[in-house]
Parts: structure tokens; sequence; C-alpha cells
């Protein structure tokens, strides 16, 4: 298996915008994980990518961010690399989202910390279209798989929050909660529907009999869900400069305080305690002055804040 190092013919550019987002994933068995990140480090310099791919024996994950060619490219290259089932979603930014272009080699392309076997078992898909009705159905155990600050930014409506502050956790949370879930359907969702392959997989493991999960996750919905039809309330957090997106992919309102990392709406912005890069409502009391003042000499180097 083999990564092209050269760029193929990409396809006519589509979009205004000059910074196309691409959000991807695959689980697919790799027989050199370490020689793949080398090909896509070396590929992703020539095309002028910035984000992070993440590379594992179980497959691939990442966001990146390039020219409407250079992601073109890109993509072209995985399917020639044998990842022809990629879960390849794309957005817009206007200014660059990423400071730089990673390949990262890992354990697992998304760390839950127990064995599970998503691409021979996970849970049932549910389109973006019929989402609506299983939120709205009463028989249904709708899980927000996301960790904690995600969550806080936005979503869907009577959807449980396992309050994670990562993805290791959500195991240790069924343990503690499998039998409020058991003998009931339960349908799970994330940002771009990885977590919810292993989180359903896992649920699969532990004999959960009928587990649902959304394809291609919150970005899938808000790119084909009408504002005016949806369930979804708040933002979805990404994790680029970008912050967090709303119905149609476009950029959204929050921003992220520099110092905990909590995503924060307007109003929150306007909060006194706000202060850009140093502090805000959730956290100013956890700092000592000396630490918001390095802080404010960051925001000053970094922004000319």
């Amino acid at each position: 298996m083999s990564v092209p190092l050269l760029p193929s013919p990409s396809v006519p550019a589509r979009s205004a915008a000059p910074w196309v987002v691409a959000a991807l994933y695959e689980f697919r068995a790799l027989e050199d994980p370490a020689a793949l990140r080398d090909r896509l480090a070396a590929l992703g310099a020539r095309l002028g990518l910035c984000g992070t791919l993440i590379v594992a024996p179980e497959g691939i994950n990442g966001t990146v961010a390039g020219s409407r060619a250079a992601t073109d490219d890109l993509r072209a290259a995985l399917r020639a690399a044998g990842f022809t089932r990629l879960e390849y979603k794309e957005s817009e930014a206007r200014e660059k989202p990423f400071k730089r272009f990673k390949v990262r080699l890992k354990a697992e392309i998304v760390t839950l910390g127990v064995p599970v076997t998503p691409r021979e078992r996970a849970g049932t898909y549910v389109e973006a279209e019929d989402w609506n009705a299983l939120l709205a159905d009463p028989d249904v155990v709708v899980v927000d798989t996301r960790n904690r600050y995600e969550v806080k930014a936005g979503t869907f409506q009577g959807a449980l929050d396992p309050e994670l502050d990562s993805f290791r956790e959500f195991p240790a949370w069924l343990d503690a909660h499998a039998g409020e879930l058991a003998g009931k359907r339960v349908a799970m969702f994330c940002t771009g529907g990885i977590r919810c392959e292993k989180s359903t997989s896992l649920l699969l493991e532990r004999g959960f009999a009928d587990v649902l999960h959304l394809r291609g996750g919150i970005l899938k919905y808000l790119e084909q869900i009408p504002e005016e039809h949806s369930r979804w309330e708040g933002e979805c957090f990404v994790f680029d400069g970008r912050v967090a997106v709303g119905h149609g992919l476009h950029a959204g309102q929050a921003v992220m305080c520099h110092s905990c990392g909590w995503p924060l709406t307007p109003q929150e912005q306007a909060h006194p305690e706000y202060e850009e890069g140093v502090s805000c409502e959730h956290c100013a009391g956890r700092t000592t002055p000396a630490q918001k003042a390095a802080f404010r000499e960051r925001q000053r180097q970094v922004y000319g804040g």
C-alpha cells in the first residue's frame, strides 16, 4: 500500500472560501501505519495542508484544511491507498483554521482505552433525515458521547449528557449506568461519527441489543437539516480556529477561552470576568494574578493584544 507523493489531478474549484476544512475517518486495518504516517506527512507538506491526521493500526482520523485542489488531492490519495469507505465531510473557513500540519502515530484513532471491533460490530446507522423522529420517541435514550466542554456549546434537545472529561471515561460511565439503560433502545451521537462507532460497539459487546447512532454525526445533521426543522440547540464545537459551527456548517459566534478551553457564547463574552486570552466567568476564580499576567503577556506576543 502506498500514498502518492505527487498531487493527482484535482477537481475544479467549487468554493470561494480560501480554506476547505475536511473532517474524515475510516476504520481499516493497517499493516504498516508508521510508513503511512511518513507518506502522509510528506504529501500534506507538499500540498500546503494544515490540521492533524491520526494514523493507527485500526485506521485514520483527522481534520485538515487547505485549498480546494489540496483537499481533493488528499482525498484522492487516501482512496488510492485503500480508504474506499472514508467518512468524509467538508465545511469552509475564511481564515486559516490550524497553525500547522501534523500526522501523528497513535495506538487508536480515537482513544476509548478498551478493545472493541467497530469494523465488525457497531450500532445501526440512523440517517440525518430520520434523526428527529428518533429524538421524539419516548422509548429511546439519546446519549451525547462528547466531552463536557463540547456539550456546553450545544446539543440535541433531550439528550443525556454523561459529563465526560475525555472519551476514555465512557466505559466507566457505561458500567455505572448500565442498569438504567438495560432493555432500552440507545441512540448515540458525536461530532463526526467516529466516537459513536466505538461507543456503540462497546454497548453491543456489553450485551445491549438495540443500539443506534447518527451517521456522519452532528456535522452531517447541521449540513442537511434546515434550521426551521432542527432539534439542535446552540452551536457545534469543532477542533479548529472556528471554535464552533451552526446550521449549514457556517462559523458560529462562540470563542474559546484560552485559559480554560471552554467555548463562550456572546453573552459570556460580555461578562465582566471575560478578558480575551486571560479569563472567563468559568475560570477567573481559579487562576492567580501571576497566571493572569502571564496569559496577558502571551496574548500580547501572539495576537498583539
